[in-house]
């Protein structure tokens, strides 16, 4: 399990090249407009959209866990608790067929529990990333 944060970046170039740097590790993937980091030491998942026109810096939050089970715990969990925003099976986004669960939390952060089945060669279920990438609610839901 490792915790994800999704940023709105003005240039993935210049994100990319820093990111870099600061963690001392290669980009993981990098596709147009978007570019990954799987960091060991801190495990942190980090995200980066390009988009210059975000009114926000951060895009969304998130736990990645390698296991369908952990996505189903949570699920449930979140579920019993009233968190549950959406559940996304089997749904592409950010280059990856991903299973997942959203929670928003009271000042409208979004928080996913998602495990990556597959990569893909599509941003998202559409494949257009300019439509995906720019909802303001988060990455492709």
């Amino acid at each position: 399990m490792r915790v994800q944060l999704a940023l709105n970046v003005k240039d993935l170039d210049e994100a990319v090249e820093f990111y870099s740097k600061l963690f001392d590790v290669e980009v993981n993937k990098r596709k147009p407009g978007y570019a990954n980091f799987a960091i060991d030491k801190p495990p942190l998942k980090l995200v980066l959209f390009e988009n210059p026109d975000a009114d926000e810096r951060l895009n969304h939050l998130g736990v990645e866990v390698f296991d369908d089970a952990d996505v189903h715990a949570a699920t449930d969990r979140l579920k019993s608790a009233g968190l549950v925003d959406s559940v996304e099976d089997e749904q592409t986004c950010c280059y990856a067929n991903q299973n997942k669960v959203w929670a928003v939390d009271p000042q409208g952060a979004r928080w996913e529990y998602y495990r990556i089945i597959e990569d893909s060669e599509t941003f998202g279920t559409g494949g257009d990333f300019e439509a995906s990438a720019k909802v303001a609610t988060g990455c492709c839901s």
